[in-house]
């Protein structure tokens, strides 16, 4: 059993946290993200520009919570600040592949000959840009932007047929600054 563990969250100039008992509200210049965390065992609390997570008897439950959510409230911070940037490419070899957004739907048209067109769901939060054969999903929440990401390339996913041969698809190929 630890004894007296708490985390401390640097609050950034221009951040604006708001701790209303277990809710988070998280201001920024990009706008602003809430989130509410159910850890009945742990103290949330604000002093001195810094959100401090923790509690007297903490056991390793209680730390493994705490730094769960530290991990969200962190992407939350970076995310009102600069809005988390996904990038994808759409790869195909005999038949080209074009992809429109109508609303939240994306629509993915001859992908491998295919004559109905095959749609992915667009997060609501998420933006959504594609030029040529670059597809950019930006989103607050990191968490939308990459479920967002994620629904384009599991759309385009081949199932019975060799991967080695057949490589068309759209492919994750930069995570929030991090090439893949």
């Amino acid at each position: 059993m630890h004894k007296n563990l708490f985390v401390e969250i640097e609050i950034p100039e221009g951040v604006e946290v708001i701790l209303n008992e277990n809710e988070f509200s998280i201001r920024g210049k990009e706008g602003e993200l809430k989130r509410k965390f159910y850890a009945p065992s742990l103290e949330f609390k604000i002093e001195d520009n810094k959100i401090i997570i923790g509690n007297k008897d903490s056991t390793k439950r209680e730390k493994k919570m705490m730094n769960t959510i530290e991990a969200h409230l962190n992407n939350m911070i970076k995310g009102v600040q600069k809005k988390f940037e996904m990038k994808l490419k759409v790869c195909f070899a005999h038949f080209p592949i074009t992809v429109e957004i109508k609303g939240d739907t994306a629509i993915i048209k001859n992908f491998l000959g295919e004559k109905t067109p095959r749609s992915c769901v667009i997060i609501d939060g998420a933006e959504v840009e594609v030029k040529g054969q670059d597809i950019i999903v930006k989103a607050m929440d990191r968490e939308i932007a990459g479920q967002t990401s994620a629904n384009f390339e599991k759309a385009t996913w081949i199932r019975l047929r060799d991967r080695r041969v057949f490589q068309d698809g759209i492919f994750i190929t930069n995570k929030a600054g991090k090439e893949m």
